[in-house]
């Protein structure tokens, strides 16, 4: 018989499975989107914190979660809630994740902001931080475009998201 330890560890790596669904070089681990993970008697709830209010594949997301971990054959269901408080910030992304983001052509997010409330990232292709902000409106709301005046190629950065 397996100890609600061990089914924990098959949960966490079952949700380290489950990726962005935009974003397949990372998962809700790597994002650090999970807030909560508790098991009782087989049922099994999760706690996330989206990564931007109203995002669009946040039922994606919490589908995944509940057919990976139903899988696990101790599980008997899954509840997913998402919570807001504490609020997801980009410094929960692991480095695993900011490796991952970079792998997808896409600027992590940086550490810091700048006194002004700008921030600098560099090139995910080159490293190059000879790189220009062309639109702080990307494909998504948690994206922006700049471009690479090193290598010339655009990119997308993470913007950065602080609870300050």
């Amino acid at each position: 018989m397996q100890t609600e330890y061990s089914l924990k560890d098959q949960v966490f790596h079952a949700l380290d499975q489950v990726k962005d669904p935009e974003i397949d070089t990372v998962s809700i681990i790597d994002l650090g989107m999970v807030e909560d993970i508790s098991i009782r008697n087989g049922e099994v709830s999760v706690r996330i914190l989206p990564t931007f209010l109203g995002c669009p594949a946040l039922e994606i997301i919490k589908n995944n979660i509940k057919n990976t971990i139903q899988d696990i054959p101790e599980v008997n269901h899954v509840l997913v809630d998402f919570i807001y408080h504490p609020p997801w910030t980009s410094d929960r992304i692991t480095q695993k994740g900011r490796s991952g983001l970079k792998k997808f052509g896409i600027a992590p997010p940086p550490k810091f902001l700048e006194e002004d409330g700008s921030f600098h990232v560099d090139c995910p292709y080159c490293s190059s931080t000879y790189v220009t902000m062309e639109n702080i409106f990307g494909p998504t709301a948690c994206r922006s475009i700049l471009y690479c005046k090193s290598c010339k190629n655009p990119f997308e950065a993470m913007k950065p998201i602080s609870n300050l």
